[in-house]
């Protein structure tokens, strides 16, 4: 029965590679991410052993136990060394992928049920539909808003996620280690075409920026 539960985990976590996948990180941001989804699986994983040792301790045959070693040494102390060593962890990550320092800066704006996007070009400011165009090897803090309802912009590869609120300006940092096309989509449920609510951001060579107007989506 082991053998069969250890079999599904490789099959279980093949899930969680692809285009949306923030477990396939394609720059410092998501890497950061995604580290911190491992720690608190890992956090989790030994709270959850330590419940279950005690629970097959208590279909055992009686016997006498230290009060102070399984309620404060387990109870208390293991269960919160593990809780603070994962609270590190987030906050410090959280501190890392906040838009700190200087950035180039690109506009997302969104509506239902499409996005807008508005970069530097060769010849000036140049706007496209549904595609972001960004340079590799460097940070891109994208400035999001709303013309309607609440939606998300998330590429699971390159960042974290944020909300495009209508009346306000939100500021999320994204980075591509290197040139190639990464899947994005709106992550908050925003009406009946939700679902297709999504867009590619293409991340260029730094030689090659910035992109000209005749590039896919764009329009000067």
């Amino acid at each position: 029965m082991k053998c069969a539960a250890l079999a599904t985990v490789p099959l279980v976590l093949a899930g969680c590679t692809g285009p949306l996948s923030t477990l396939t990180p394609s720059g410092p941001i998501a890497q950061d991410i995604a580290w911190l989804w491992w720690a608190l699986l890992a956090g989790a994983a030994l709270l959850a052993l330590m419940v279950f040792v005690l629970v097959a301790l208590g279909f055992g045959r009686p016997r006498e136990v230290a009060e102070g070693r399984w309620v404060f040494g387990m109870g208390v102390w293991f269960s919160l060394a593990v809780l603070t060593v994962t609270l590190a962890g987030a906050l410090w990550v959280g501190e890392r992928i906040l838009p700190h320092g200087p950035a180039l800066e690109v506009h997302a704006h969104a509506r239902q049920w499409s996005w807008t996007f508005t970069h530097p070009g060769a010849t000036g400011p140049t706007e496209s539909e549904g595609v972001l165009h960004i340079p590799a090897g460097q940070p891109v803090d994208v400035l999001i808003t709303s013309s309607d309802v609440i939606h998300s912009f998330w590429v699971p590869q390159l960042g974290g996620k944020m909300d495009a609120i209508p009346g306000r300006q939100n500021r999320l940092r994204i980075e591509a280690s290197r040139p190639g096309t990464y899947e994005g989509l709106c992550a908050e449920f925003c009406g009946l075409e939700h679902a297709s609510m999504r867009f590619e951001v293409i991340a260029h060579d730094p030689a090659a920026w910035p992109p000209l107007p005749t590039m896919e989506g764009s329009r000067p």
